[in-house]
């Protein structure tokens, strides 16, 4: 049977070693959150992989805005994917639109297989969509294995109808993972709405950059 898991978003390296200590059952690693999260250097992706034993995403992001993507940025996210795929990661975290609010299938579907084997997640560019049941389609055409999403609100608790209404639609086609403004004081109302999944949070919570461990307990004591 499937059972809730936690995944905590880390912008640092010491986020990342307070994740594992904690009890993440995962981390997607990044660096800038105050643009949302964009590809981590390859320094700090080798230095977390050498040091952490639980499964390490890496987001694919070359800055923060929108989702639409020039030609060098796409040849930029396909760089990064190459170069991060030889350190050991375990999947990718991305998610590109076309002008027009729709999913990019051509190029969503280049990078998912240039990932190949490795697991990618289609992040919250799923939020900014201009229709979430064609957006669901085309992400699983695209074979991603995940859905990051708060739901197209502000936070998981604004856009809970809306995950409750993806996850129906998804069945078992697809992962969907609540993230953004998800806490140990709102998990207890996502879990009463959704099946079990993947919980997705940065657990800061004062003005740091860095994960707070009692909040990832917390979070944890809920599964």
């Amino acid at each position: 049977m499937k059972k809730n898991q936690l995944e905590i978003a880390c912008f640092n390296y010491q986020s990342a070693l307070i994740a594992e200590e904690s009890g993440a059952d995962r981390i997607e690693l990044c660096e800038n959150m105050q643009l949302g999260g964009t590809t981590p250097n390859a320094v700090l992706a080798v230095r977390v992989r050498e040091k952490l034993s639980i499964k390490m995403h890496v987001i694919i992001r070359p800055r923060g805005g929108d989702f639409v993507y020039t030609d060098e940025e796409f040849v930029e996210m396909k760089q990064d994917i190459k170069h991060l795929k030889k350190l050991g990661i375990d999947g990718f975290v991305f998610g590109i639109l076309s002008p027009d609010g729709s999913v990019n299938k051509m190029q969503n579907k280049e990078l998912v297989n240039l990932a190949s084997p490795l697991s990618c997640t289609f992040h919250r560019a799923f939020d900014s969509v201009n229709s979430i049941e064609q957006a669901l389609e085309d992400v699983i055409d695209c074979g991603f294995q995940t859905i990051l999403t708060s739901g197209r609100g502000k936070n998981v608790e604004e856009g809970i109808d809306d995950l409750e209404m993806i996850q129906k639609l998804a069945r078992d086609r697809i992962e969907i993972m609540p993230g953004g403004g998800l806490r140990s004081s709102n998990i207890k109302l996502l879990q009463e709405k959704l099946e079990p999944t993947f919980f997705h949070s940065s657990a800061i919570t004062d003005n740091s950059e860095t994960a707070n461990p009692e909040e990832i307990k917390e979070l944890r004591n809920f599964l």
